[in-house]
């Protein structure tokens, strides 16, 4: 098992938020090679809009989990997509709503760009349901190609 420190984003706006989340978690769990360390306080936000169609969606519940796993990043990705098709979701668009969304944002130190994966998560800096979540558990995150400390604008 990896010394890195691996983080997930969760997120759900569909159903009941909280049980998918928790479900999610379970899931983690089982996930062969892998431990949860700890899942910060759940965020709960409005969701990102695609600027050509800016119809409400249902409010986000976010965490972040911490992870220790023997998985390396793809089959780790990979886990987490079937994951979320065991729990139902299906394939939509980009910004559509989810009963779950699993996202590898941080594998340590690594930073990997290929069509599949890209880490760490593009988004990353800019969004705060995932920053906010991930500095609950790792105040001294530092972004592994500015080698900036993470933070949350004020």
């Amino acid at each position: 098992m990896t010394d890195e420190r691996l983080f997930v984003a969760l997120g759900s706006n569909l159903g009941d938020r909280h049980a998918q989340l928790d479900e999610a978690v379970r899931r983690l769990r089982q996930l062969e090679g892998t431990q949860v360390l700890a899942v910060a306080p759940v965020l709960e936000t409005e969701a990102l809009l695609p600027p050509d169609d800016p119809t409400p969606q249902p409010r986000y519940l976010n965490t972040v989990a911490e992870l220790r796993s023997s998985l390396e990043p793809v089959p780790l990705l990979r886990a987490l997509k079937a994951i979320e098709r065991d729990m139902g979701r299906t394939v939509t668009t980009r910004w559509a709503p989810r009963l779950i969304d699993l996202d590898l944002v941080l594998y340590g130190a690594r930073v990997l760009s290929s069509d599949e994966l890209t880490l760490p998560h593009p988004g990353l800096p800019t969004r705060r349901f995932v920053l906010e979540p991930l500095l609950a558990l790792w105040p001294e995150a530092v972004h592994p190609v500015t080698r900036r400390r993470l933070m949350l604008d004020s």
